[in-house]
């Protein structure tokens, strides 16, 4: 199956939950993350806004920030497509970007490297490691610096996303970087993490 085809029925079936199912599929998600200690070792987190039906990452946001924890979230640039990472804190000035997004409006973004861990949303994940994104290419670009890394991986790539996201083998390319892990509402996948190609 193609990469559209894929998108398209991972993304009906993303669409297809209720507010409540939502809800409940957060809280579940945040307990797992809590039972194996996913926010403990970092300091650093990259966050993101769930946009258009992605899994609802705000529970997590608020027990990073109660945790005290620096939580960040993506900053697209003017032209490319390697994202910043804004800080996000009680008084942090939010504004649209092109896609009508909230960033944070931060004078000194850090670079993806500069962070521990770095929660993605995603379409689909299989028992890999591989995600199937949106298909912009802004996480692909903004994580390039890791594939010639061979001993040292850092920020931890951890998707979220639906159980129902889950697909047998996905199509890759040698650009995708492979995650670390996958949270769901029903588990936390962890990955082989000598991801080399």
């Amino acid at each position: 199956m193609n990469k559209s085809t894929l998108r398209r029925q991972l993304k009906a079936a993303r669409n297809a939950f209720k507010p409540a199912e939502r809800r409940h599929a957060a809280r579940a998600a945040l307990r797992l993350a809590q039972r194996h200690g996913l926010l403990l070792r970092s300091q650093r987190i990259g966050f993101y806004l769930p946009q258009g039906g992605e899994f609802d990452a705000h529970p997590l946001l608020n027990q990073a920030l109660w945790m005290q924890r620096e939580c960040y979230l993506p900053v697209l640039p003017r032209r490319g497509r390697v994202m910043r990472f804004g800080r996000l804190g009680r008084n942090t000035r939010m504004k649209p970007n092109r896609f009508g997004i909230p960033e944070p409006v931060d004078a000194t973004p850090l670079r993806a490297r500069q962070l521990d861990l770095l929660l993605m949303p995603l379409l689909g994940f299989d028992l890999e490691g591989n995600r199937l994104g949106m298909g912009g290419g802004f996480y692909d670009a903004t994580l390039a610096f890791m594939r010639h890394r061979r001993l040292w991986r850092k920020p931890r790539l951890v998707g979220i996303a639906y159980e129902c996201q889950r697909v047998d083998a996905l199509p890759h390319e040698p650009w995708d970087m492979p995650l670390d892990a996958v949270l769901t509402e029903r588990q936390l996948y962890r990955f082989n993490s000598n991801h080399t190609r």
